[in-house]
């Protein structure tokens, strides 16, 4: 190897180096680790444990309600967050769009959301349900603001989406833009000019010359709600009950809340694992299948 590009391949490797060994401490290590405790009955503090297989995934799958029902729970929350989130953002993206002024505005205002910490934006809102629209509703005599929006299992699941798109939708909303930014705007006048309305137009020519961008907004929003913790931790709670459950609470439980069963928490993040990447995959075949390139 000359001596030029000895050189060259040490430079490149010593900028990657720092960002590779966080990458392995924080992220790659830990996660072979988990893999590994998934197999054993380790508490977390013992330094002794027995390996037992595929004891804890058995257990897991058949003999724990509570994982199933937190499992059932943020598939229905998956479901309607991507279909939810990415319709919202993705109108917001056109609306914006088509304005030729106060672009820079509204864009603004609506990513602000996104700005704030997960966390912080679940206690917001636990105040505003608790006590903004209580006061609103004996104000105006609007009666369905006065809802126990955080301790009715009927009402607390659409209290979390509410919290979660108002967080999330500005993210997407700028992917969004950034793909109608890229749609020649001589394709879409060819078509106006063709008979076809703003609304063939857009379905016709518009979403086929986004789809790069649908197909990385619904990875993102996939991932995201399926490892959805904060939201649900600041505003219920997991509760009333456990009928708000999201499967990433009950391994947050099991590891570090009442149980400390570390191999058995572990074991079910490998689940989640499992079917993230299940579902990751059908999804980003399945969308590379539509896409279009402009």
């Amino acid at each position: 190897m000359p001596v030029k590009s000895y050189k060259k391949y040490v430079s490149l490797f010593g900028f990657v180096a720092p960002a590779f060994v966080l990458y392995a401490v924080f992220l790659l290590i830990p996660t072979i680790g988990g893999m590994y405790y998934s197999f054993t009955d380790w508490n977390g503090l013992n330094r002794s444990y027995e390996f037992i297989g595929f004891g804890n995934f058995a257990e897991a799958l058949s003999e724990d309600p509570d994982f199933i029902g937190s499992l059932w729970f943020t598939l229905k929350y998956v479901l309607f967050m991507i279909v939810l989130q990415n319709v919202f953002a993705l109108a917001l993206a056109v609306f914006i769009e088509s304005r030729r002024r106060s672009k820079g505005f509204f864009r603004t205002v609506f990513f602000m959301p996104n700005m704030i910490s997960t966390i912080i934006s679940a206690f917001m809102w636990t105040f505003v349900f608790a006590q903004v629209l209580p006061q609103l509703a004996e104000k105006t005599a609007i009666a369905f603001l006065d809802q126990a929006w955080i301790g009715d299992p009927n009402v607390s699941f659409y209290s979390i989406l509410i919290v979660s798109l108002w967080n999330g939708v500005g993210y997407m909303m700028i992917i969004y833009l950034a793909g109608l930014q890229g749609v020649p705007q001589s394709l879409k006048e060819a078509a106006l000019i063709d008979g076809a309305t703003p609304l063939q137009t857009f379905r016709n020519v518009t979403l086929p010359m986004i789809t790069h961008a649908i197909t990385i907004c619904f990875f993102l929003t996939l991932n995201g709600a399926f490892k959805v913790f904060e939201v649900v931790y600041g505003l219920t709670g997991g509760g009333p009950g456990r009928s708000t459950q999201v499967i990433t609470m009950n391994i947050y439980e099991e590891a570090f809340s009442n149980n400390f069963r570390y191999g058995y928490a572990s074991a079910k993040s490998v689940i989640l694992f499992v079917i993230i990447l299940i579902f990751t995959f059908i999804q980003i075949r399945v969308m590379k299948k539509r896409e279009v390139e402009a």
